[in-house]
């Protein structure tokens, strides 16, 4: 969802401050994401000019700053200032600039993005690109998600918390109003209890709960949408910063952050990766596909 502040209002602003992407089921169905079909609907009208009109952002949405697949940090520190480039209070918004690349064919799409990092004073402190490759494989599909964040001079510090901060996902409006009683999640420790969550705690660094939810390589969310039970596995690359400090909800929203800076000569770059299937997945299924994003199976021919 790439529209942005300079197309849109005062009263719009909260649908349009950062740059987020949907998902749908295997099937292409049914959206798995945040927003219901009718303002998914009005959000992709266009008027004469070519612009996008917007929908105006349901009240009733809850936690509006989390969407879709999303990144950002809530506390970013540059040039003796700071900015929230995750809730996006003040003039601090993500701002789609181009396409770098895009292509598609029937079992793979691929969009490599320019987005503009603005701080209060809505001036750009780092260029973030972002490129996003999607696979349709047997069984469900498969979305590599990679960033490069390029501050325009200095160093940019990122940090938040768990909860605001990071690389995440977040389920369907319909999880949060309806079935969040279903969900559950799916740890290299085995399943857990519907309804229950866990979080690293940055007031009890050294408690169990914390200590389950730090540096781990992979978790799924197993939920209930229109129906019918799906499950996200997340999996972060070990070579993005660590420690990676996770956090979950029962309505569908989860993932984690950690504490990095970046300079124009270091740039921060992460990878992590979605898969989405139908149904339930075992640990034993999961450990497996995080084994391969880690150590890719190779080919040969003869």
């Amino acid at each position: 969802m790439l529209a942005t502040l300079l197309d849109s209002s005062p009263e719009r602003r909260t649908a349009t401050f950062k740059v987020f992407h949907h998902v749908y089921s295997p099937d292409g169905k049914t959206l798995l994401t945040d927003w219901d079909a009718k303002q998914l609907a009005d959000f992709a009208l266009r008027n004469e000019a070519g612009k996008t009109l917007l929908t105006d952002w349901d009240a009733k949405q809850l936690f509006p700053h989390h969407r879709g697949i999303f990144y950002g940090f809530s506390r970013v520190t540059y040039d003796g200032k700071q900015a929230d480039i995750w809730h996006c209070t003040k003039g601090t918004h993500q701002l789609f600039k181009k396409s770098e690349a895009l292509e598609a064919c029937p079992d793979k799409a691929r969009e490599k993005m320019e987005i503009a990092w603005n701080g209060n004073d809505g001036k750009t402190f780092a260029t973030e690109h972002r490129e996003l490759t999607v696979y349709k494989k047997p069984g469900g599909t498969m979305i590599d998600f990679v960033s490069t964040l390029v501050p325009t001079h200095g160093t940019v510090k990122l940090d938040g918390d768990p909860q605001h901060a990071g690389f995440h996902f977040r389920a369907a409006k319909e999880v949060a109003a309806s079935t969040k009683g279903e969900t559950y999640y799916l740890r290299p420790d085995g399943k857990g209890e519907p309804g229950k969550f866990r979080n690293w705690n940055q007031n009890k660094p050294e408690s169990a709960e914390s200590k389950q939810s730090i540096n781990i390589p992979w978790k799924a969310l197993s939920m209930v949408v229109a129906g019918k039970r799906y499950t996200v596995l997340y999996m972060d690359h070990p070579a993005n910063p660590k420690p990676a400090r996770h956090s979950e909800r029962d309505y569908g929203r989860f993932g984690s952050y950690f504490v990095a800076e970046a300079t124009p000569e270091k740039p921060l770059t992460v990878r992590y990766r979605l898969w989405i299937q139908d149904g339930e997945m075992t640990v034993g299924q999961a450990a497996a596909k995080a084994a391969e994003f880690v150590e890719p199976m190779k080919a040969t021919a003869k």
